[in-house]
């Protein structure tokens, strides 16, 4: 891998020119934006640039209309779920903004058996979950990547009266060709990495280790390409460096994935720095709650066709909003430690805040109208990588998402729901099965919906 790509995903020296050039933005600027948002093609740097910098509280909100109008069009009304699967704490990087980091002696380091593994996936499964995102420190003895497809295997196997886990997501330090192959043979979903900070002063400073190798970081998601994995995640952790140089680096690298290897990011999540035990780190360019707000709608509208994903790490009332302007993937009911699920969560890694469990957030996002999906159908249905992007960006994979989401969500109806839930979701499937434009596809799902009520599991387009 050509390590001199770096300069051609993140220009800094643009970047803040597009962020002193676009630094007093009138308002007639902003709306002409905002209208072109509509066409739901995507931003340029400077046009974002606009965005960042608008102040007037009108302005925003209607750059969260604009967002939320984008959101609707391209993902429809589905939220969809997952909760992250942390196997191993053993980690050889000191990350200073990480409570995994080498230096916290008082961590009990811990590697799951594939029993214990096993063990929690079940809990998973019990909970409601289909989709796991897997994560690990960075340990090439402990922690190697044949570890890693182990663990994947196991989860696939693991079945309960509940059902099973149908799609294995995975986060992991950057890697090689070859171990990128073995990953796709495992047959995961998503591989995602997040850069952290874009800014390469700020990266060295928080970072020794493998991990403080700025470009293997970088490069990462084109040697994943190169072994065939093509749903790709990105992302950084807000609060390293000044969020507004972070979303134009954000978006450069998603134009640079879009543009270079054909296929733009499948996913980008915006992690906000939270505290955690032996952390000492304390975030010189904090982020507020109405700026993360705002740089969310600006992802939305600047790369549309994206999944945007957020945390346990935003409070329910952040998420709540959040949902309304494009975050279109959520963790719920997570846990940050190694084998804490079913257990008391002690020595995570950040601070969780939105502790809720997975029913109460599911009867939360239902009471707004939203449609929770635990939809794996577009792995298995082959809909990834360019095919998922030409109907991402065309507007039309929502169609596909509406009537899998609604099956997916009437299983868990029929397997998890209590308190009133399944009256109340069962309304909503009505409402949303009527939004179908395609009769057949209506007709279809309504069948399958019979024989989910009738114990058929796992039905999709």
């Amino acid at each position: 891998m050509n390590i001199n790509m770096e300069g051609r995903i993140i220009d800094e020296k643009k970047i803040e020119a597009v962020l002193a050039a676009t630094r007093s933005p009138s308002s007639q600027v902003i709306l002409k934006i905002l209208k072109k948002a509509r066409e739901k093609k995507g931003l340029e740097l400077k046009e974002a640039g606009y965005l960042i910098n608008l102040k007037e509280k009108a302005l925003r909100e209607e750059l969260f209309v604009a967002a939320g109008w984008v959101k609707n069009e391209i993902y429809g009304e589905r939220l969809v779920f997952f909760a992250p699967l942390y196997i191993s704490n053993y980690c050889i990087n000191d990350c200073e903004y990480c409570n995994f980091h080498t230096v916290n002696n008082q961590l009990q380091r811990k590697k799951l058996t594939l029993k214990e593994i096993e063990e929690q996936v079940k809990v998973l499964i019990d909970m409601g979950h289909k989709r796991v995102l897997l994560e690990c420190g960075e340990d090439p003895k402990r922690n190697n990547i044949e570890y890693v497809v182990e663990a994947i295997k196991r989860i696939y196997s693991v079945r309960t009266n509940k059902g099973n886990i149908r799609r294995v997501n995975v986060n992991i330090a950057a890697t090689t060709v070859s171990n990128y192959r073995k990953l796709k043979k495992a047959n995961i979903g998503t591989y995602q990495l997040f850069q952290e900070t874009y800014h390469r002063l700020t990266y060295s400073r928080l970072h020794s280790g493998p991990k403080a190798d700025y470009e293997r970081q970088l490069t990462a998601h084109s040697r994943a390409h190169a072994a065939d994995l093509d749903d790709l995640g990105i992302g950084a952790l807000f609060g390293l460096y000044d969020w507004r140089f972070e979303v134009l680096a954000l978006i450069s690298h998603a134009q640079y994935l879009d543009r270079i290897l054909k296929v733009g990011p499948h996913t980008i999540s915006v992690p906000r720095f939270q505290a955690a035990p032996t952390v000492i780190f304390k975030p010189q360019y904090s982020v507020s709650d109405n700026d993360f707000l705002k740089l969310i709608a600006i992802l939305r509208i600047a790369v549309p066709y994206t999944g945007i994903i957020i945390s346990t790490r935003e409070s329910p009332l952040i998420r709540k909003r959040a949902f309304q302007i494009g975050v279109s993937q959520a963790s719920a009911g997570s846990c940050v430690t190694i084998g804490g699920y079913g257990r008391k969560d002690s020595q995570p890694q950040f601070k969780i805040h939105d502790s809720r469990p997975l029913e109460e957030v599911i009867k939360q996002v239902v009471s707004d109208g939203f449609l929770p999906s635990f939809c794996t159908a577009c792995y298995r249905r082959g809909r990834t990588g360019k095919e998922f992007m030409e109907l991402s960006k065309g507007g039309e994979i929502h169609k596909f998402c509406r009537a899998n989401a609604i099956l997916t969500f009437a299983e868990y109806l029929e397997d998890f729901s209590a308190n009133g839930l399944r009256e109340q979701g069962r309304a909503l499937l009505k409402v949303y099965l009527e939004k179908i434009e395609n009769l057949y596809l209506r007709q279809e799902t309504q069948k399958r919906l019979l024989k989910i009520s009738s114990g058929r599991r796992d039905l999709y387009f």
